[in-house]
C-alpha cells in the first residue's frame, strides 16, 4: 500500500496567484498579469494575510534582540489657548514688520 500525500484544497484564485507570482519573480510577467495579481491580492483576504506575514518576516531584523518600539523624542506639548493667541499675535507682527520694511525699501 502506497502512502499518498495529503490532498490540498486549492482554489482557482490560489493557483492563479502562484502562477502569477512565479512569472513576476522570473521577470516575465506582463502589465496585465501584474494587474491581475494586484486584484487577486486585494480581493482575497487569505492571500493578502499570507503576503503580509511574509513581508513582516522579511522586514524583521535577523538578530534575536528586537529594537525598542519607543521613540526617544520628547512628547509634544499641547498648546493652550493663551499659547495660540500669543503665537498668532507674534506672527501678525512679523507679517506687518516684513511688509512695512518692503514698502520702505521700495519707496
Amino acid at each position: 500500500m502506497k502512502h499518498h500525500k495529503q490532498l490540498e484544497r486549492r482554489t482557482f484564485t490560489q493557483d492563479r496567484f502562484d502562477i502569477l507570482i512565479k512569472r513576476q519573480k522570473s521577470g516575465k510577467a506582463t502589465f496585465n498579469e501584474l494587474t491581475e495579481l494586484d486584484e487577486i491580492v486585494n480581493r482575497d483576504p487569505a492571500i493578502r494575510e499570507s503576503i503580509l506575514e511574509e513581508m513582516q518576516a522579511v522586514n524583521d531584523p535577523p538578530d534575536l534582540q528586537k529594537p525598542d518600539d519607543t521613540l526617544s523624542a520628547p512628547p509634544i506639548k499641547r498648546l493652550t489657548l493663551l499659547d495660540k493667541v500669543i503665537s498668532f499675535i507674534s506672527r501678525l507682527f512679523m507679517a506687518t514688520d516684513n511688509s512695512g520694511l518692503n514698502q520702505a525699501i521700495l519707496s
